[in-house]
Formats: C-alpha cells, sequence, structure tokens
C-alpha cells in the first residue's frame, strides 16, 4: 500500500533527487528567514522588506521564459548541476559581507537579484525533470512529494534560523544555506537520468511563441495559470510581510518569525503528504477550486487577528491551501501539455507564480507602509476571493 501511495519512491533516482532537494531546501528557508530578518534590522520598513523580495524575484519575470526553453533544449540534469553550483556564490558573499559588519540594503537587493537569475533557469528545469525521473504515471505523486520535500523544509528551515540568529547569529543561516547546496550537486552527480531532449529547437522566438499558443489554446489551462498570476501578484506577497507583523503585530521578535513562516509551512507539509499519500487527484477542477476559495478566505482571517495562536493556526491553513491549488495546478498544467512543450509550460508556471512577485512585493510593501502590514494584507485577501469565486465559477462550466 505505502508503494502505491507513494508511487515516485519506487525509482531509484527520484528518491536520490528528492533527498538532496530536502537537505538544500531547509538551507534556502534558513536564508529566506535569515535575509527577511536582516533587511528588517537594517530598515525598520515593510518596503524595503518588499523592495528586496521584488529585486528576487525579478529576474524570474525577465528571464524565465528563456530559461523553460533551455530547459526543453538541453539535458536537464546538466543544467541543473550548473544552477545548484552557482548558487553557493550569493550565499557565501551575503555570509561573509553580514559577518563583517559591511552589509548595506542594496548588497542584499544585488545578491537576490543573482540568486533570482540562476533561479529563472533552475526551476523550469527542476520542474520539468521529474516527469524524466519517474514518468507520466507517477508524476502527480513525484509533484506532492516534492512539495512534501519544499515545505518540510519551509517548517523546519525557519524554526532553526530563527534559533539560530537569536544565539547564533545570521551569518550562519548563510553559511549553512552554501554548505547545503552540496546536497544536491552530489544526488545529481549520482542520477542515471539525463532528462530527454523531445524534438529540435525552430529558433528562440518560434520556440517561445509556440509555447505560448500552446497554453492559450486550452481554456482550462488559462484560467488556471491566471489565477495563480492573481494570487501571486496580491495574496502570496504576505510571506514578505511577516517580519512586520512578528515585531508591530505580535511583538513576537526573531522567534516568533520563525514560527510564522513555520506555521505556513506545517499546514503546506500537511497538504503534500495528504497528496502523496492520496497518489493523484481525479476530480482536479473541483478540488483546486476548493482550495483557491480557502486560501484567501484564511489569509483573511489572519489579517484580522491580533492573537499570534490564532495567526499561527490561520497560516496552517493558508499553508495547506496554497500547496493544496499550486501543487495539483502544477499536475494539471504538465499533464495537459505534449512532452516538447513542458519545459516552457513550467517556465510559464514558474512565470506566473514567482515572476510577478517582484510587482506584487513591491505594491505590498509601499501599501503596507502607508496603511499598515494588517490592512494591506487584508485587502488583498479579500481581492482574491473575488478572483477565486470567478475561478471556480467558469471551471465548474468546463
Amino acid at each position: 500500500m505505502a508503494t502505491k501511495r507513494f508511487s515516485a519512491l519506487r525509482y531509484r533516482d527520484f528518491r536520490l533527487f528528492w533527498i538532496g532537494q530536502l537537505v538544500s531546501l531547509s538551507g534556502t528557508w534558513m536564508q529566506s528567514v535569515a535575509q527577511g530578518w536582516l533587511v528588517y534590522s537594517l530598515t525598520k520598513s515593510p518596503f524595503y522588506l518588499g523592495m528586496v523580495a521584488a529585486a528576487g524575484s525579478l529576474p524570474i519575470l525577465l528571464f524565465t521564459l528563456a530559461g523553460g526553453i533551455v530547459a526543453d533544449r538541453f539535458r536537464k540534469r546538466n543544467l541543473l548541476l550548473m544552477t545548484q553550483a552557482s548558487s553557493i556564490v550569493p550565499a557565501l558573499l551575503l555570509g561573509a559581507l553580514t559577518e563583517f559588519n559591511l552589509i548595506v540594503v542594496w548588497q542584499v537587493a544585488l545578491l537576490a537579484a543573482l540568486l533570482g537569475t540562476i533561479n529563472a533557469f533552475d526551476i523550469p528545469a527542476r520542474q520539468s525533470f521529474l516527469v524524466d525521473l519517474v514518468g507520466k504515471k507517477s508524476l502527480t505523486n513525484a509533484i506532492a512529494l516534492n512539495s512534501a520535500a519544499f515545505h518540510g523544509a519551509r517548517m523546519v528551515g525557519p524554526v532553526i534560523a530563527g534559533m539560530a540568529i537569536a544565539y547564533i547569529g545570521l551569518p550562519a543561516c548563510f553559511y549553512l544555506n552554501a554548505f547545503s547546496f552540496l546536497a544536491v550537486i552530489v544526488a545529481l552527480s549520482k542520477i542515471k537520468t539525463r532528462g530527454d531532449i523531445h524534438g529540435s529547437s525552430k529558433g528562440f522566438i518560434k520556440d517561445f511563441v509556440e509555447g505560448i499558443q500552446y497554453m492559450r489554446s486550452r481554456p482550462d489551462v488559462y484560467r488556471t495559470i491566471v489565477l495563480i498570476a492573481f494570487f501571486s501578484l496580491l495574496g502570496m506577497p504576505f510571506i514578505t510581510l511577516l517580519p512586520a507583523f512578528a515585531d508591530q503585530v505580535f511583538r513576537a521578535g526573531a522567534k516568533g518569525f520563525g514560527f510564522l513562516v513555520g506555521a505556513t509551512g506545517a499546514g503546506a507539509l500537511s497538504a503534500a503528504l495528504i497528496l502523496a499519500f492520496k497518489g493523484d487527484i481525479t476530480e482536479k477542477n473541483r478540488f483546486m477550486s476548493l482550495a483557491a476559495l480557502c486560501f484567501p478566505v484564511s489569509l483573511l482571517v489572519f489579517s484580522l487577528s491580533a492573537n499570534l495562536y490564532l495567526a499561527l493556526a490561520a497560516l496552517a491553513v493558508i499553508g495547506w491551501s496554497l500547496v493544496s491549488f499550486l501543487a495539483t495546478a502544477n499536475s494539471f498544467i504538465q499533464l495537459s501539455v505534449p512532452d516538447n512543450l513542458r519545459g516552457r509550460a513550467m517556465s510559464v508556471y514558474t512565470l506566473v507564480f514567482l515572476g510577478t512577485a517582484p510587482i506584487g512585493n513591491s505594491l505590498m510593501g509601499t501599501f503596507a507602509d502607508a496603511v499598515g502590514s494588517a490592512k494591506a494584507v487584508g485587502v488583498a485577501a479579500f481581492l482574491c476571493i473575488i478572483a477565486a469565486v470567478i475561478f471556480s465559477l467558469k471551471m465548474s462550466k468546463g
């Protein structure tokens, strides 16, 4: 039964990749928390939290479609080895600058932009590599397990980071993240699967247009992409404001910040494990609609809460609903496109999921600076509720 439920784990190459990612992603979340706390410590401003987050995601907006074309035209394993090795550099530089008290906000933003550029090529390759590792029958399970690794790390990493910041110092988080990338590099070096190349290139522009045209020809896929973009633009930027919530609303400090992020990760992990245990979602449209509605409602509850424990519960529900929607949407999109377009499909997914974040983070940071973090998140949640209702009605009609 366990084998059927977690079918992707039967594949040796996927197991290696999954374990390596679990270690590396824990370090990534440690750096994410440490970077947010560093920016807030330097500036005490939600505006700069939004600006640095925008700097990290702007390269994804600019380059991820190119990353999708590269993922379709080169061996994904080799591409991932390059991106993972390159990711060590920003982490080491951030750690050293912080340790020697040379760090200023523009340096944090610049290094975030460098890592974002690397991720623009890493994420489409990593997402589309899963089907090469496990095949189409176990793809949904692989995506769910991948989400479990991501959000398991999201639960553990921030808590460790909060403790590390309080007792060891910020630089340790950045150094540990740099070291954690070695786990993925070692795993990839042992993987036999190289990643198939489907077809030949027709030229950069034609490859790009071909991917976009196919996505637009599928109304159900197009609606899903649009809602992901809307959530990324207005809903998900709440994460960048969590340092301000921890300090201004809950008076909980760095450890409280770690628990806020960790609560979101706990809910997200539970969603990923449930999806992995189920194996697949037969009625994806209905399930996506339910999760899409649950996310902004729980986000509204969080924005209205003045109690830390209620906020933690709301964040757990936010994590569950967001991952339930995104993981199901990911598999739905991947299984809806032909093999030769999967890298580009994942680049579009990455573009709307992460690429719109610089705009959203900038808007949310500016808005929160003017009216307060809680009010800004509340308004965003209300708008996301409207978008989710429209999505649900459209998907129910087919």
